[in-house]
């Protein structure tokens, strides 16, 4: 798996809302591209359905130390950090009132943090009420730093080698 890296991009989404997307580094992963890609969308869809109209989500790859980080960050209405720790479980709502009819089925982040732990990476969670949340996903040198390893023996600069 490699990210590129560009300046940002901005993409409209429905209501008005923004996708901003920065890739900082090239920082190629070790990892199973289908899994970290779900993680990545539960994140984005997340934020964009819980983003009012008018409003921003950014996404940012960046290096971290001798590793990596994703973060999809977004200027929302946030949520107490009292359901912090709780979030990850499996059908877990902040909204009470919500159901799968509304939008979701409260699995996205019990996936999310499934598949991190499969690449020995740990999600991050913060938020604050009326000013939105920042989910980050923190990957080990250990993972980033294999894939570089493989990319120079093999000579591979697209990091698509297998």
């Amino acid at each position: 798996m490699h990210l590129k890296p560009r300046r940002s991009t901005v993409v409209p989404l429905v209501a008005g809302a923004l996708l901003l997307a920065a890739c900082g580094v090239r920082q190629p992963m070790v990892g199973r591209e289908a899994e970290v890609r779900s993680a990545v969308t539960n994140l984005v869809f997340n934020a964009v359905r819980h983003t009012p109209p008018h409003s921003e989500v950014k996404v940012r790859w960046a290096g971290e130390g001798e590793g990596a980080c994703l973060e999809v960050r977004d200027n929302g209405p946030g949520f107490s950090a009292r359901h912090v720790p709780r979030l990850t479980e499996r059908f877990y709502r902040v909204e009470e009132g919500r159901s799968r009819d509304t939008g979701g089925t409260g699995l996205g982040l019990a996936i999310v943090k499934h598949v991190l732990e499969r690449h020995d990476a740990e999600l991050r969670i913060s938020s604050t009420p009326g000013r939105g949340s920042v989910f980050s996903c923190h990957f080990p040198a250990e993972r980033v730093s294999r894939a570089s390893r493989r990319l120079s023996a093999t000579g591979d600069t697209d990091g698509r080698s297998g």
